[in-house]
């Protein structure tokens, strides 16, 4: 009588799965799928003017957007009624401006502050470019964009060096992605650029 030996039988039977396994996967369609985003579908950029009285400034911003007033700023107390939010619903996103009286601070302190402000995302950032601003109204000031995954990508500040000083900052109600932030981050920076070229101060 044939004895049978079971723990080499199951031994031969495990790879003989192993190599059918192998053998059926050389055969299928399988491919390796790059990790890809949902689309987001962009509007077309279109403006209308915030020109509010009593405002020192305005300027042009996105019909997709609202103005609201800041009654607090990351809990901080806004020190003037001139503080704002341009609030972008649609892309969980809002442009953070604070208004700045250069006569109750200093020119060269708030230019300080406004980079201390954007270099504390450095330990996050793999990049942070500096371009000066000068518009055909005469406004100047430095436009920051920010590399990597930090908290925000654009921020500026605009001023007159003498009277006025405002500071905008991008940030998204989420947490911060390069790569799947990346389009949305390219089409508000647009909408940036077009507030800045079309921004004024007032009773100068």
């Amino acid at each position: 009588m044939l004895k049978l030996n079971t723990t080499r039988f199951f031994t031969v039977l495990g790879i003989c799965c192993v190599i059918s396994a192998l053998l059926f996967s050389c055969n299928s369609d399988f491919t390796l799928k790059r990790r890809g985003y949902f689309k987001i579908d962009l509007p077309p950029h279109q403006y209308r003017t915030f020109d509010q009285p009593g405002y020192p400034y305005s300027f042009e911003y996105p019909v997709y957007a609202n103005v609201v007033r800041d009654s607090s700023f990351f809990e901080a107390k806004p020190e003037n009624p001139w503080w704002i939010n341009i609030d972008f619903p649609r892309f969980n996103a809002k442009i953070y401006v604070s208004y700045k009286d250069i006569g109750h601070n200093t020119f060269d302190k708030l230019r300080d502050d406004a980079f201390k402000m954007t270099f504390k995302h450095t330990s996050r950032a793999s990049s942070i470019d500096q371009t000066p601003i000068r518009t055909a109204n005469g406004v100047g000031g430095v436009f920051f964009n920010v590399g990597g995954n930090a908290a925000t990508a654009h921020q500026f500040f605009v001023t007159d060096t003498t009277r006025h000083f405002l500071r905008g900052a991008l940030y998204f109600d989420t947490t911060p992605n390069e790569d799947s932030l990346k389009p949305v981050n390219e089409f508000l920076q647009e909408d940036m650029n077009h507030l800045i070229n079309t921004f004024r101060w007032k009773n100068q």
